[in-house]
């Protein structure tokens, strides 16, 4: 399997470029053709060069990384026999400097809130193995080296 996106960048007529003075705005359009707007982090580089509307990369890190657990952990339960009625994550990552020194997402925490209905409702710990194996079972997360926490509410 592989997977495609589109990254468009283009410079603008009035900027020099080689100043470093230049937008990071740019466009990413997936493969079933959703565009989305994406820029560098405001906090890695300063407005007006960057635009904190648009997604940047370590957002999309922490998202898929979010997404891909949503999506196993429904798997799972459903495969459990478990109704899942709602799944809603604040997930937050944390750049830092790794062990080599070099900047990186080192730390991505998720929060899921799940709310099950049906008349069979999962223990705590029945819950704490779902989001165990949704883990184990995650692509992105078996592909990077982030430390990736799971506090479950």
């Amino acid at each position: 399997m592989s997977y495609n996106v589109k990254v468009l960048w283009k410079k603008s007529v009035n900027e020099t470029f080689v100043d470093n003075k230049y937008s990071r705005k740019h466009l990413l359009t997936f493969d079933g053709g959703i565009e989305l707007a994406g820029s560098s982090s405001p906090h890695v580089v300063p407005l007006p060069f960057s635009d904190a509307n648009a997604v940047d990369p370590e957002e999309s890190f922490v998202a898929s990384l979010s997404s891909c657990h949503l999506l196993w952990f429904l798997s799972i339960a459903a495969g459990k026999n478990y109704v899942v009625e709602s799944y809603e994550d604040d997930a937050e990552g944390v750049l830092g400097k790794n062990e080599e020194g070099k900047l990186a997402m080192t730390r991505v925490t998720l929060k899921p809130k799940v709310n099950f209905g049906g008349e069979r409702i999962p223990s705590r710990e029945d819950i704490d193995e779902l989001h165990h194996l949704a883990h184990e079972k995650c692509f992105i997360a078996n592909s990077v080296k982030t430390k990736i926490i799971i506090i479950q509410s």
